[in-house]
């Protein structure tokens, strides 16, 4: 996400962080299920806090 200040911008003042980032989100949780495993990965929420403090910036948006 950092190889993308522009776009996270964008995404944060318009509201669209979400959908602007939707194939890297997608490609990083499935990775993160091969990790952790799904039932680790639906159980806790690190996915979700991660995306919420690197991607959003501490703002609670996933």
């Amino acid at each position: 996400m950092a190889y993308h200040p522009q776009k996270r911008e964008e995404g944060l003042r318009d509201g669209t962080l979400r959908q602007l980032f939707r194939e890297e989100i997608k490609k990083s949780y499935e990775e993160y299920v091969e990790q952790v495993g799904r039932e680790q990965a639906e159980a806790a929420p690190h996915f979700q806090d991660a995306l919420n403090d690197i991607l959003a910036g501490g703002r609670r948006l996933f």
